[in-house]
């Protein structure tokens, strides 16, 4: 049955208030809009303006929230975990630190939203976990949207801690339905409802960008998130790049990088990469979730630099199935980047990866299933 057959129905949508976390819930929430029914995304700070800025509605849940003094807290008062998250190995518990603080705050306000909505069904991606305690408290089912490397189940269940304790709840309520975006070939068998990874939204590029090039093209990215522990990915690439026969674009190029850049690099402000990569023959980049999956679905082999929080945990994956490679940002050299754009091993696996994403189902065939749990 076709989701327009369904009464229509309301959907609250829950995020963590990071663009990052909620950009990968636009597609299933766009499809759950184009089926008839009325969505609403939960998020803060910066992710309630992106959703703002892709015309989906928006409850502001804590418009004066800083993620930032949150993440400062955390590791005055944990300093041996922030020392661990800051090296990339942390697992979960940092995370479950963090985004337990993030939830605890939000909580409230996820709740009195989810009664005035009134949904029939919320959606919560994994470190959101208000939206699954306020879909068990309003009584109505929730949907895990898996969007990280790590399991959501673990990430969920570390973050939940302290919104327990302020709620005095004994546990974490399970979701009716989980969605699973990636391929078992890359984080094992999980359960769920498998759909295929979209891009958030559709982009315009220039016009010098929307070509394939003669040569090779690496696309270079950093991450959107500021702090400590990140460190420089595109002034070693400027060094190498001379050595290199490819063109080297950077996308929001770093402070401090060199007047006069060799030949072979442009640079370019913010851009869509999932509207970009497709002309790629590699990207280097910082190791976000997010990266990582736009360059599985465009089948491009992929340097990873690891980094603080899941970031050395998604390198080390990357290299591991054999999609790219993993090499901090002071050893990164011309070899590397000539072994990025020449390796087929590479490529074989990266192609592999985006024809398994290909043939998931839709959004649209998941929003289907969504609305039968209403």
């Amino acid at each position: 049955m076709g989701a327009r057959n369904l009464p229509r129905m309301r959907v609250l949508v829950v995020s963590a208030p990071l663009p990052g976390h909620v950009l990968p819930l636009v597609p299933l929430s766009r499809a759950l809009v184009a089926a008839g029914h009325d969505v609403l995304v939960a998020t803060a700070a910066d992710a309630a303006s992106t959703v703002r800025e892709l015309g989906l509605p928006v409850e502001d849940v804590a418009p004066e929230f800083d993620f930032g003094a949150v993440a400062r807290g955390i590791m005055l008062r944990h300093p041996l975990v922030a020392r661990a998250e800051l090296a990339g190995n942390g697992g979960t518990r940092g995370v479950g630190l963090l985004f337990g603080a993030v939830n605890a705050r939000l909580v409230n306000a996820v709740r009195d939203v989810t009664e005035q909505f009134r949904p029939q069904v919320v959606v919560a991606e994994p470190l959101a976990v208000a939206g699954l305690i306020a879909a068990a408290g309003y009584g109505v089912p929730a949907v895990r949207h898996e969007t990280n490397l790590f399991d959501g189940a673990e990430l969920a269940a570390a973050a939940a801690g302290p919104v327990l304790r302020k709620l005095s709840i004994d546990r974490l309520p399970e979701p009716a339905a989980v969605i699973q975006v990636l391929p078992a070939s890359v984080v094992g068998e999980r359960p769920g409802w498998p759909m295929r990874y979209e891009a958030p939204a559709p982009a315009a590029v220039p016009s010098w960008l929307a070509e394939t090039p003669n040569r090779p093209r690496i696309l270079v990215s950093r991450s959107t998130v500021g702090g400590p522990g990140n460190a420089s990915i595109m002034r070693p690439l400027v060094i190498a790049a001379a050595e290199v026969d490819a063109e080297i674009v950077l996308v929001r190029p770093e402070p401090g990088l060199p007047a006069e850049l060799p030949d072979n690099v442009r640079t370019i402000g913010w851009v869509s990469l999932d509207a970009v990569l497709p002309t790629c023959t590699g990207i280097v980049h910082h190791g976000g979730a997010g990266t990582v999956l736009a360059a599985f679905a465009a089948g491009v082999p992929q340097l990873v630099v690891p980094g603080p929080g899941d970031r050395r945990y998604n390198a080390e994956l990357v290299a591991r199935i054999g999609a790219g490679l993993c090499v901090s940002a002071r050893e990164v050299a011309a070899e590397h980047l000539r072994r990025l754009i020449t390796d087929d091993g590479l490529r074989r696996v990266s192609v592999t990866i985006q024809d398994q994403l290909a043939a998931r189902p839709a959004s649209a065939e998941v929003a289907a299933r969504v609305a039968t749990l209403g």
